[in-house]
């Protein structure tokens, strides 16, 4: 069994009210997982500042 069909497994058995306690954490890591990204890569922007500007001409 798959990491996947296995949290299908758990999940589908779960009542309804613990499912969207399931969905919202998943909301809630993907939100914080995608705002690292964006500190990440503004710090890569911040850090390379001079090398930007000088390929944009």
């Amino acid at each position: 069994m798959t990491l996947a069909e296995k949290l299908l497994q758990e999940f589908q058995a779960l009542p309804e009210d613990k499912q969207k306690q399931v969905v919202d954490f998943v909301e809630l890591m993907r939100n914080k997982h995608q705002k690292e990204i964006e500190a990440m890569m503004d710090d890569i922007i911040t850090q390379n500042r001079e090398a930007f500007l000088e390929l944009a001409k």
